[in-house]
């Protein structure tokens, strides 16, 4: 006998075992919805009210889907705190009823398991999962501002321990299959093929279940108040070391879990579901669901109008360094496609392979893949020093040195070697793709794909069309970058594009900042605080500072003189100061004696104070009172919306990911875009006319900004 309501069916067995499956109709992933709660809670009354079910299986009726999470577009239908908090009460309810059920209450899980979807499987009383890798469980509702709602904070702990619940719920981390098994938050992992068998088993087996071999210090921390006590101390400094402040939804979670372990589960509940209420209101909240509902729209995109992208079999990479090693790593890890890596020495082919097998050996070492699918893998990428085997290419990624005459020759070399269809696609960082296509006898099939250094961990890429590049060659690199894990914006061609133009403005004014006789150490700091990754100081070391002074001078004869570098840098090449490369920098790399580290208090790097003299000032001699953050910020928000104004970026939502993504712009901020609507245009606007009469008209606000001053407008609605 079968029931059903639109997305519950339960079925029983003549062994007394029913089986509740859950499928959202038209979507691909089961999310949990709020009118789902009734339909729930009525097939939970019929299973008490039946004598003759014995136990009950949970399971999706989704292909590779367990339970996605909760569909968090209802929380922008919440407009006070209250009404978030009762989607969460709700929540509490209806897995308190399953819970309670007299009868064991088996989760079985395969596929993603995630926020509200892991919730219900700790409701069940034992959970088995899958092996497979599409397998995984975690509660990421940290990296939307959240904490979870539906119980997570104390359900969890129950299950893993305090310390083990923390670490997942403050970090958002998703485990595998064995990860979970070993942490005890599932009972068994076995083949898909017999998940539901082995559910049914642990159904027949009752509702005790043998709990995880905790450590004695384990047990000393979390059995005693003061234990705990020593645990959410230590979480919380190391959450305020992190975030400086600005998530306030770490903290949330480490006091619900903290009331719900002094005070019992009713108490974490309610306070679970208060904080819940709460954070959904926040501006940090709804700037990083902003984020996520940005990069799901963009997924369905393909980059172009009316235009499908061609099938990408093979690819061909040219240059064994450093940017072509990681393109081809992901290309072969990420995308799955046979990849050929061209350079003109056996060594660059030689340092292809090595940065490859290294990357794909971490995921060995850390059990994410097996050896023999890192040999698989590998096995996709092959060498060549001549253009042997490139015929069949669908597209090749050209990252060779920034050199127009080198760039030049590669196109004529492919438009010689493949196929009349075969994508150019060059990983310039600052030389317009229309000057690299002015010898191409095919222009129409070359376009600009900007990766970011390291090419494995950031995730955007700059597709960059020139005015004759087809729709359908941005079709194809959209989707040839997509399988490589990343989240491309397509953009209008020219010097700098969008990231490195709004980076630009930012890095030359914390230069200016610096010559003014501020400290490198405070300039940092100043930007660590406001929220992003690294100080200016810190990423000019990183990214080179002979690179920097390569893109200054494109970027200065095609934008104008706001573009122009202080004069004084010149003195850091002229000292052969590159950065982190070569050891010299404006932070000393030198190895350094145990005594040196301890006086350094655990800072990782310390400065270099030559630096300072060789660029001729005195630090900390400034006797302005600098808003810091503010001066270097607001050059690249200005400078983001003349972007916008031109035409590089296609909307604000572009900016705002590309910004995030690629240089890593505050994300509780939402973005530049979204930034400026949270501070108000007319602030900004008068913010940059102050400085443009204090320092000249590098600060003189875009046109744009200006005219939505007047209009009372946003870049949001």
């Amino acid at each position: 006998m079968t029931t059903s309501t639109n997305t519950f069916s339960l079925s029983r067995r003549e062994d007394g075992i029913a089986l509740l499956t859950m499928d959202v109709v038209g979507d691909s992933m089961n999310t949990l919805k709020a009118e789902f709660v009734p339909e729930m809670s009525e097939l939970l009354q019929q299973i008490r009210s039946d004598s003759s079910i014995k136990g009950l299986v949970l399971i999706s009726g989704k292909k590779d889907s367990f339970v996605a999470g909760a569909d968090i577009s209802m929380l922008d239908a919440c407009d006070t705190s209250d009404k978030a908090s009762a989607l969460s009460l709700a929540g509490h309810k209806l897995f308190a009823e399953l819970e309670n059920l007299a009868m064991p209450v088996v989760a079985a899980i395969h596929g993603a398991c995630l926020g509200g979807g892991l919730e219900l499987a700790l409701a069940c009383h034992k959970r088995v999962c899958s092996d497979d890798a599409k397998t995984v469980l975690g509660l990421p509702e940290v990296q939307l501002g959240l904490l979870p709602g539906s119980g997570g904070t104390q359900r969890l702990p129950r299950l893993v321990g305090i310390a083990k619940a923390l670490d997942m719920m403050l970090t958002g981390k998703q485990l595998r299959a064995k990860q979970a098994l070993k942490l005890g938050l599932v009972d068994d992992v076995v083949p898909n093929t017999i998940l539901l068998e082995a559910a049914i088993k642990l159904v027949q087996s009752g509702k005790s279940r043998q709990k995880r071999k905790r450590s004695a210090m384990e047990i000393a921390l979390e059995t005693s108040h003061f234990g705990r006590n020593i645990l959410f101390d230590q979480a919380r400094k190391q959450v305020e070391h992190k975030t400086k402040g600005n998530y306030p939804a770490p903290l949330r979670i480490i006091e619900a879990i903290r009331i719900g372990a002094d005070e019992g589960m009713a108490a974490g509940l309610a306070t679970e579901a208060r904080y819940f209420g709460e954070l959904v209101m926040t501006p940090e909240s709804a700037a990083l669901r902003s984020i996520f509902f940005a990069t799901t729209e963009m997924k369905k995109e393909t980059g172009a109008a009316d235009a499908q992208p061609k099938t990408v079999n093979k690819a061909v990479v040219l240059g064994g360094g450093l940017m072509g090693g990681g393109i081809a790593s992901v290309t072969v890890s990420k995308a799955k496609i046979p990849v050929r890596v061209k350079d003109i020495s056996q060594q660059g082919l030689s340092n292809a392979l090595s940065y490859a097998y290294k990357l794909l050996s971490k995921g060995v070492q850390r059990r994410h893949i097996s050896a023999q699918q890192r040999d698989k893998q590998m096995s996709l990428m092959s060498t060549t020093v001549d253009y042997l085997g490139v015929k069949d290419a669908d597209i090749v990624v050209e990252a060779v040195y920034e050199d127009l005459k080198l760039k030049h020759q590669m196109v004529q070399d492919i438009e010689r070697e493949c196929s009349e269809q075969t994508v150019f696609a060059s990983n310039t960082s600052s030389l317009p793709i229309g000057q690299i296509a002015a010898v191409a006898s095919r222009p129409e099939n070359v376009i600009g794909l900007h990766y970011f250094s390291p090419v494995e961990k950031m995730p955007l890429v700059e597709v960059i069309a020139h005015e004759q590049t087809s729709a359908e060659t941005i079709a194809t690199t959209v989707a040839f970058a997509r399988k490589q894990g990343k989240t491309p914006i397509v953009v209008k061609d020219g010097a700098g594009f969008y990231v490195n133009r709004i980076l630009a403005l930012y890095m030359n004014e914390a230069a200016q900042l610096l010559l003014e006789g501020h400290a490198i150490e405070q300039l940092d700091s100043a930007l660590v605080k406001f929220g992003f990754p690294v100080g200016p100081i810190t990423l000019l070391d990183e990214v080179g500072i002979d690179v920097g002074a390569k893109i200054g001078p494109i970027l200065e004869s095609e934008l104008g003189e706001r573009f122009q570098a202080p004069a004084a840098f010149e003195r850091l090449l002229a000292d052969e100061r590159k950065g982190r490369k070569n050891g010299k920098g404006f932070y000393s790399y030198r190895k350094t004696k145990l005594i040196d580290h301890i006086k350094r208090q655990g800072n990782k790097k310390q400065v270099d104070g030559s630096v300072y003299k060789v660029l001729g000032i005195t630090p900390g001699t400034s006797a302005e009172n600098v808003n810091l953050s503010e001066r270097c910020v607001v050059q690249m928000l200005n400078e983001a919306v003349r972007c916008l104004e031109e035409g590089i970026i296609a909307n604000a939502r572009d900016g705002d990911i590309g910004a995030i993504f690629g240089i890593g712009f505050p994300p509780f901020l939402g973005g530049p875009f979204r930034y400026i609507d949270r501070i108000g245009v007319a602030k900004l606007v008068a913010i940059l006319k102050s400085y443009q009469q204090r320092y000249g008209d590098r600060f003189a606000p875009a046109a744009l900004l200006e005219k939505m001053a007047a209009e009372n407008s946003r870049f949001y609605c």
